[in-house]
C-alpha cells in the first residue's frame, strides 16, 4: 500500500518493505527523518538512531510524531506510516519544485502519443505558403486532383502512396504474370496485312485481347454466381401464409 510514495522518494526496496519487521521499521524511520523530513538538527537525530533500545526507541518516535504534528498515535503504524510519507512526498516537492513543475504524467505522455500518432496531419499550419507549395508539388507529381483544401489533398497524397508505393504494393505491381509459350503459327489472323511482321504483331495483339476478354467473363461469371446465391435462396415469410380458408 505505500509503494507509490516509497518509490517516488527512492526508498530502496520499495515493493519489498514490510512495516511488520520492527528493525526493518526502525530503519525506515531513521532513514525517512534523515533523508527526506529533517525535522530535526541532525544532533538532535541520536535517540531515533538508537534503534536497538526498543524501549527509548520507541519513546524518541513518540516524541517525534507529536513534533512534526502527525495526527496518529505509535499503535496505529499503516496509519502513521502512510501520513509520514505524505508529508516526505511534500517537503521533497517542495525542495525541488523547479524541477517537477514541467513534469507530465507517464499515462498523460502516453495519451499524447497515441493522440499525435492517429492523426499526425491535425497539426501542420496549413496556412503556410511553403506547406501549399509542397502539396501542390506532390499532388501535381502523383497527378491528383487538385482541391481548395490543401488539407484534403495532403490527406489523398498520403492515402495513394500508403495504397500504391508502399513495399508491399509496388512489390505486387513487379510481380510478372507467367504464362505458357505460345506458338504463332498455329493461330490464324483471318486477314493478311501483306506484311509479315505486322501479321506477327496483329497476332500478337489479338491474343492479349482474348485474354482480356477471358479475365472480363471471369468477373462476370463471378457476379452472375454472387447475385445467383442472393435470388436462389428465398426467405419465406410465413406470417403471410394461411392454412384453409
Amino acid at each position: 500500500m505505500f509503494r507509490r510514495k516509497l518509490s517516488a522518494l527512492d526508498y530502496h526496496n520499495p515493493a519489498g518493505f514490510n512495516c511488520r519487521d520492527e528493525t526493518e521499521f526502525r530503519n525506515f524511520i531513521v532513514w525517512l527523518e534523515d533523508q527526506k523530513i529533517r525535522h530535526y538538527k541532525i544532533e538532535d537525530r541520536g535517540n531515533l538512531r538508537n534503534i536497538h533500545n526498543a524501549a527509548e526507541w520507541t519513546k524518541s518516535f513518540e516524541k517525534y510524531l507529536k513534533d512534526v504534528n502527525c495526527p496518529f498515535n505509535i499503535q496505529e503504524r499503516q496509519e502513521t506510516i502512510d501520513w509520514l510519507l505524505g508529508l516526505a512526498v511534500r517537503l521533497e516537492y517542495g525542495d525541488n519544485a523547479d524541477k517537477y513543475k514541467d513534469s507530465t504524467p507517464e499515462g498523460a505522455k502516453n495519451t499524447d502519443n497515441a493522440s499525435k500518432n492517429a492523426e499526425p496531419l491535425i497539426n501542420l499550419d496549413v496556412n503556410n505558403p511553403d506547406f501549399k507549395a509542397g502539396v501542390m508539388a506532390l499532388a501535381n507529381l502523383l497527378q491528383i486532383q487538385r482541391h481548395d483544401d490543401y488539407l484534403v489533398m495532403l490527406k489523398a497524397i498520403r492515402i495513394l502512396v500508403q495504397e500504391r508505393l508502399s513495399q508491399e504494393a509496388v512489390a505486387k505491381a513487379n510481380q510478372s504474370k507467367e504464362g505458357l509459350p505460345v506458338t504463332l503459327d498455329k493461330h490464324i489472323l483471318g486477314f493478311d496485312t501483306g506484311d509479315a511482321v505486322l501479321n506477327e504483331a496483329a497476332q500478337i495483339l489479338r491474343l492479349l485481347h482474348i485474354e482480356e476478354l477471358r479475365e472480363l467473363q471471369t468477373k462476370i461469371n463471378e457476379a452472375i454466381v454472387a447475385v445467383q446465391a442472393i435470388i436462389a435462396d428465398p426467405k419465406t415469410d410465413h406470417r403471410l401464409g394461411k392454412v384453409g380458408r
